[in-house]
């Protein structure tokens, strides 16, 4: 006579040959044994009611695990989508990415995305399982994972990184699985996202999935993010010396008033205007004019500190923002512009050559204004007395200008 250990030894090895796993035996298990509960013995020694109870579980068990696993697999989608698309900034979009990244896989060590920039990978963003985020810990070796899945397109799964090819000659301490997968859009390649994990073996269908799913949906969002920052860009540049226009300007000398405020340190607003430049274009036509125009703003850029900022006010009048500056360090940026724009020539059509000469007026917050239209108008006062009384100069504003 079959105990109950007897059918549920036997109803165990069954629920094996069908490959189910191992929790939802136990959950099938435990099922079986219930109903046993109510059987009585005659049904108990019936082979063929236990078997098919058992088949009965398992189809359904498989089926309903599927279902369960399709519904993970959906409310994954759609906070990958939701958050993805939360924000417009590239960043903000990549942290996103090695976040859901490393919740999709069990194990997950360290998720890594690089990005191609003029035909060059370059690293995008991290995420490390002890939270340390946007470290780079290696450049991409010519024929390592990265390149490998960027020049073929293709998911490349490494279940073992002590001995595989592509990671010949690696730190020992480079151990378990990792996965290659490109992002991209139709044939294009826009990067490669790697995901590591601790343990070495197969990465299953379902994480594969999910990671497929998410590098789909990261390549859209990389390519919203960055045709947002290119109209963005376009908005605030000067079409004809791509320097940073008036609206740039504006939200500029707001943020500087705002670090001005937290620092307690100054800042200088320098307004400028080119000497000479009327009679250049009302000689040689507008089409010169303009490339003097171009000159003139890139020899000026190369003067600048790193965290100076320059822009085009209008014709051709230039407004400098120099972060954290006063006046004695204002001056020193402003001799570099005018010894650097003495040292460029301007050659003109007709084989002459001549120079470019400006004159400036200074604004220093808070000591002239406390507000962008304020140190706007207080240094184009000073550059009107400037022009007056002698070009070449740059003069301070007075106390009370704005």
């Amino acid at each position: 006579m079959k105990s109950h250990t007897d059918v549920l030894r036997e109803a165990h090895h069954r629920l094996e040959q069908k490959n189910i796993p191992v929790d939802a035996q136990e959950r099938f298990l435990e099922l079986l044994n219930l109903l046993m509960t109510i059987m009585d013995d005659t049904m108990l020694q019936d082979g063929t009611i236990t078997k098919h109870l058992v088949d009965v579980l398992a189809d359904n068990g498989s089926l309903l695990m599927l279902i369960q696993r399709q519904a993970a697999e959906l409310d994954a989608l759609k906070r990958i989508t939701l958050n993805l698309t939360s924000s417009l900034d590239l960043q903000v979009v990549l942290d996103g990415v090695v976040k859901e990244a490393m919740q999709l896989v069990k194990d997950a060590r360290d998720a890594h995305i690089y990005l191609f920039q003029e035909e060059k990978l370059v690293f995008g963003a991290s995420l490390k399982n002890d939270g340390e985020n946007n470290v780079q810990s290696s450049e991409p070796r010519p024929d390592e994972l990265t390149r490998t899945v960027a020049r073929e397109k293709k998911i490349i799964i490494v279940e073992d990184m002590t001995n595989h090819p592509l990671y010949k000659g690696v730190p020992k301490a480079w151990r378990g699985s990792i996965i290659g997968i490109p992002l991209k859009m139709g044939s294009r390649v826009m990067g490669v996202m790697n995901l590591a994990r601790t343990s070495a073996g197969e990465f299953n269908q379902s994480e594969i999935r999910l990671l497929t799913l998410l590098a789909d949906q990261a390549a859209i969002a990389i390519i919203n993010a960055r045709l947002h920052e290119a109209v963005s860009h376009q908005a605030r540049s000067d079409v004809l010396t791509e320097l940073p226009n008036r609206r740039a300007l504006d939200e500029r000398l707001e943020k500087a008033i705002a670090q001005s405020i937290d620092s307690g340190n100054p800042f200088g607003t320098v307004m400028m205007d080119l000497d000479g430049f009327k009679i250049i274009n009302d000689t040689y036509g507008h089409e010169i004019g303009d490339e003097v125009l171009r000159q003139v703003a890139t020899s000026m850029e190369k003067s600048l500190r790193s965290t100076d900022f320059l822009a085009r006010y209008g014709g051709d009048e230039w407004t400098l923002v120099l972060t954290e500056t006063n006046l004695t360090q204002a001056q020193v940026v402003i001799q570099k512009i005018q010894n650097g724009l003495g040292n460029n020539p301007i050659h003109l059509p007709d084989g002459k050559t001549t120079y470019i000469g400006i004159s400036g007026g200074i604004a220093l917050y808070p000591m002239h204004a406390d507000t962008a239209r304020g140190l706007i108008r207080a240094a184009d006062e000073a550059l009107f007395r400037a022009k007056k009384s002698s070009r070449g100069q740059f003069l301070v504003a007075h106390n009370g200008d704005a």
